[in-house]
């Protein structure tokens, strides 16, 4: 079975931002039948990962030396704002979104944030189910331009 995940605060001079891009394409391909248009992962460069890394904090979750997870949580003035989540397929379902949650959870904590806020796609029943699962609770769906239907999903978690 292997070592445990860790967990772990990348930087941007981390080197290794194309195993980061790699994995976040793979985790979110499933995506770009389910959702129309294709997943924001298409626009994504080592370079951007890079950037976001100078702006936002990224926690890397590693499983006998290969990163299986990360997320990007954007600091605002009353929460954070988790702005990507991605875990390798081939570890869904296996715990590494709860260690990569936590790991941002204990971050607002320590930094006197009282909560944390996301969204996902409408059509991703399944990431709502885990967030609930995690404690987050609906707050607003929203319609993006061009459509005429709610595609999105607010939420959110109190942090005590």
């Amino acid at each position: 079975m292997g070592s445990p995940v860790s967990v772990a605060q990348l930087s941007a001079d981390f080197g290794h931002w194309d195993e980061v891009l790699a994995l976040i394409m793979r985790a979110f391909a499933a995506m770009d039948g389910v959702i129309d248009p294709p997943s924001s992962a298409h626009r994504l460069t080592v370079e951007n990962l890079r950037d976001k890394a100078r702006q936002e904090t990224c926690f890397a979750a590693l499983k006998d030396g290969r990163i299986v997870g990360c997320v990007f949580v954007l600091e605002r003035a009353n929460d954070f704002y988790v702005g990507k989540l991605a875990v390798e397929p081939d570890f869904q379902g296996q715990g590494i979104a709860r260690r990569l949650m936590q790991a941002v959870e204990d971050l607002a904590r320590n930094r006197g944030k009282p909560a944390i806020e996301l969204q996902t796609r409408i059509e991703l029943t399944g990431n709502h189910a885990a967030f609930a699962r995690l404690g987050f609770r609906e707050t607003e769906r929203t319609a993006h331009s061009g459509y005429n239907r709610p595609t999105s999903i607010t939420m959110r978690k109190a942090i005590s």
